[in-house]
């Protein structure tokens, strides 16, 4: 197939399973360097290894089945991010002076999170704008 055949949306969901693919090696460095010390950080290394291949088989197999399943990880992706985001900030609050700014500069990354929340909404607009 030739690039100049494939559509916006289509490149935007390959794009976007590539970065969660970027994402999962960093969540996985991050959170085994803090040793899983919680199991629920195991949640955002898995989903975003499996964001990552429902968008990479959605944009190669480009069947509407595969649209209908990428959207499903998507609004999930959404949620995994907030939720971390809260993991993140009560993170930041439970250290020694509390939401200071060193504390967010050494404490979890409280960006972190939505930013994999933004990539799935990134995706979701393609679906529903595609």
């Amino acid at each position: 197939m030739v690039w100049t055949q494939w559509s916006l949306d289509r490149v935007i969901i390959l794009l976007v399973g590539v970065a969660y693919l970027l994402l999962w090696m960093q969540v996985t460095l991050s959170h085994y360097r803090q040793n899983f010390h919680k199991k629920i950080m195991w949640s955002p290394v898995i989903i975003s290894l499996l964001i990552s291949l429902v968008s990479l088989l959605c944009t190669l197999i480009n069947r509407h089945g595969w649209y209908t399943a990428s959207q499903l990880i998507f609004w999930l992706g959404v949620l995994q991010g907030l939720i971390g985001f809260g993991f993140h900030l009560n993170g930041v609050r439970k250290r020694v002076g509390g939401l200071a700014l060193r504390n967010f500069l050494t404490g979890p990354p409280v960006l972190m999170p939505l930013l994999f929340s933004f990539l799935s909404i990134l995706g979701l607009t393609a679906i529903y704008g595609g």
